[in-house]
């Protein structure tokens, strides 16, 4: 069977994207290359030949093979097979930064190896700051680079894929490590076959919502970029839906962990008076793990927000209903009837199981239904029929490693982040988390380098530095562990978090990059804030000396945004020389709405006029004299 090999090197025929360079020729000589990986398409439609490469690769070397007919083996073909070939699954913190640390290490000229990075997205997440895309206080491209721009100056090559198989060949047998030309090799989705000589699994975990009846279906979860969108684009419907109806958009966040928190937090600050925002949990105290003091600044703020907590209880099931269904039910277990009928669109009816002796069996209601509880790790299946060959699993499905982060029984094969299990000098199972797969990551760099160049490896020694959450914008609440009993909260816990991430940043040119942009927003946030406070000291000093004028409404623009009038005739004017001004600050649609409709309540037969801003209203000032109303919109 003939083969066509696409390779990056100047006697090659064909080029594919292996680096920034070549993008240009590529879509000369691939103008209809496709969006979606791991579909093959034809170069030469009369001529049988498809490509099969799955993904983008950047990186100078690496070879997808093209061959005539569908039934040859489709195999990725390294540049240099004398070389160690490194195969990373998984780009999160444990497998993009494994890949960065074998790439800033010294080797030498004939044992650097050539690393191959395969993620089933083109984009790298860093998950601790998703919330902040719900606040809006970042962009998706600070927390969510591309993976071609993260590696563009590297040597490392990247493919979008999704694992399918693995088939190790280094298992070790009753008379030692079996001898193979290859550490083993791994089946993506797309057909495509990659030979390791060393495998690296970091591919995650993800939401697991199975288990409990109509979760999978009707509840969002929120642990990938993917997910912060979903969860978005719903809460932005759910405003402009229940815009002036003066109905709150009620959420109910399923786990009080620290993902439950923090988006019940994030998402009560956004709905402010607009919304109602449930915490549902198994145990009766919220982030069980964390130290006392982030607790404690976590309820502080959620008490804040009237975020209602529902301690002791488990979801037994989900349903969705409409709105006389709903209504139904909701009078059926004592609730209040007609919360229901309120509302246009579909609703979801939760089912509360009591945890524990002496709690009553609850049924509520919510627009929205977010998942934080449950993950299982995303270990790719092992080929059928290699039973010697299998992985050592615990009961969470992930990989039993030594102290080194290799996978008992196999010498070649590492694991890190949540696809290992690993305890600590005390015995206890490190957490999933970003700051153990962070730390592992520099583990696992090391010591492939030591493996390859025959050198001892390193243990790995978790060191706890801390404990880090968002409670909102300009909020959150740090406990380093290196000073006991203090916790940074509010504002000065939000900077230091901020900071401390951005170190965390995988490259130092995208650091540069989200450095300044969070500069430049901080700084023009700092003048917004400062011209507000200025324009309504302003307000206040012209409504005191404006009181002998009654015949001329005024009107006053603030900053540069739009701006509405509230006009009344002159006996609605005369009348109201009682009313003081206020300010009401408000976020979103529903805050508009709410706010809107208290002023109508105040003054009757009052014509309203106001408009919104490109990014939505979000404060409106009102200010109340005999002489006029206006309304300013920041």
């Amino acid at each position: 069977m003939a083969h066509i090999a696409l390779s990056t090197s100047a006697s090659a025929t064909l080029l594919l994207p292996f680096n920034r360079g070549a993008k240009q020729w590529t879509n000369k000589l691939f103008p209809v290359f496709p969006k979606r990986y791991g579909t093959g398409f034809s170069l030469f439609p009369n001529k049988g030949v498809r490509f099969v490469g799955s993904g983008v690769t950047v990186g100078n070397g690496g070879v997808v093979e093209i061959s005539e007919g569908e039934k040859a083996p489709r195999s990725y073909v390294w540049q240099d097979n004398k070389k160690p070939r490194v195969c990373i699954l998984g780009g999160g913190f444990g497998g993009l930064y494994t890949a960065l640390r074998l790439e800033s290490l010294v080797w030498p000229d004939d044992k650097k190896p050539q690393v191959l990075l395969v993620d089933q997205s083109e984009r790298f997440v860093f998950k601790p700051m998703l919330y902040e895309l719900l606040s809006g206080e970042v962009d998706a491209w600070e927390i969510a680079p591309r993976f071609l721009d993260l590696l563009a100056n590297t040597s490392v090559q990247f493919f979008q894929d999704r694992v399918k198989l693995l088939h190790p060949a280094d298992h070790l047998g009753m008379n030692g490590p079996s001898r193979s030309s290859c550490g083993g090799i791994v089946h993506l989705e797309s057909g495509l076959r990659i030979e390791y000589d060393w495998l690296v699994l970091a591919l995650g975990a993800e939401s697991k919502l199975d288990f409990v009846p109509g979760a999978l279906e009707f509840a969002l979860p929120f642990s990938t970029l993917e997910d912060a969108h979903k969860v978005d684009n719903k809460l932005r419907t759910l405003e402009r839906t229940n815009f002036g109806k003066g109905s709150p958009i009620r959420v109910a966040v399923v786990g009080c962990g620290y993902a439950g928190v923090e988006l019940a937090a994030t998402v009560a600050e956004r709905l402010q008076d607009g919304g109602i925002v449930q915490a549902i949990n198994v145990d009766t105290i919220i982030c069980p793990t964390a130290p006392p003091g982030n607790r404690e600044a976590a309820l502080k703020v959620l008490s804040s927000r009237k975020v209602q907590l529902l301690l002791g209880y488990f979801v037994r099931s989900i349903q969705r209903v409409g709105n006389a269904e709903a209504s139904e039910k909701l009078t059926d277990s004592g609730a209040v009837p007609g919360i229901a009928a309120e509302h246009d669109h579909e609703k979801y009816i939760l089912e509360l199981q009591p945890a524990e002796r002496g709690f009553q069996r609850q049924i509520i209601e919510a627009d929205l239904v977010l998942w934080t509880v449950g993950s299982k790790p995303l270990l790719p299946l092992l080929k059928p029929g290699d039973k010697p060959h299998e992985l050592p699993l615990n009961a969470q499905g992930q990989a039993e490693t030594d102290e080194t982060l290799r996978v008992k029984g196999h010498p070649r094969i590492f694991a890190l982040g949540d696809s290992s299990s690993l305890r600590d000098s005390n015995g206890k199972l490190l957490p999933a988390t970003a700051q153990v797969a962070f730390q592992q990551a520099d583990f696992a760099g090391w010591n492939l380098w030591a493996a390859i160049n025959d050198r001892p490896l390193l243990p790995f020694r978790f060191q706890n530095l801390g404990e880090m959450m968002t409670l909102g914008s300009n909020d959150a609440a740090i406990s380093p562990s290196f000073i006991e009993g203090l916790t940074l909260e509010g504002p000065i816990g939000h900077t230091a978090r901020k900071i401390a991430y951005l170190i965390r940043l995988p490259t130092d040119e995208h650091r540069l990059k989200v450095g300044i942009s969070w500069l430049t927003k901080s700084a023009i946030n700092s003048v917004s804030s400062l011209q507000s406070t200025l324009t309504v000291k302003s307000v206040q000093t012209m409504t005191e000396a404006d009181n002998t004028d009654r015949h001329q409404p005024s009107r006053t623009a603030i900053g540069t945004n739009q701006w509405s009038r509230c006009r009344r005739s002159e006996r609605e004017r005369s009348s109201d020389a009682g009313i003081r001004h206020r300010l009401v600050a408000s976020s979103g649609l529903a805050g508009l709405s709410h706010a809107l409709q208290q002023q109508q309540q105040q003054v009757s037969h009052q014509p309203l006029f106001f408009g919104l801003n490109g990014n939505g209203v979000r404060e409106i000032v009102f200010v109340q004299k005999p002489s006029a109303i206006n309304v300013f919109v920041l």
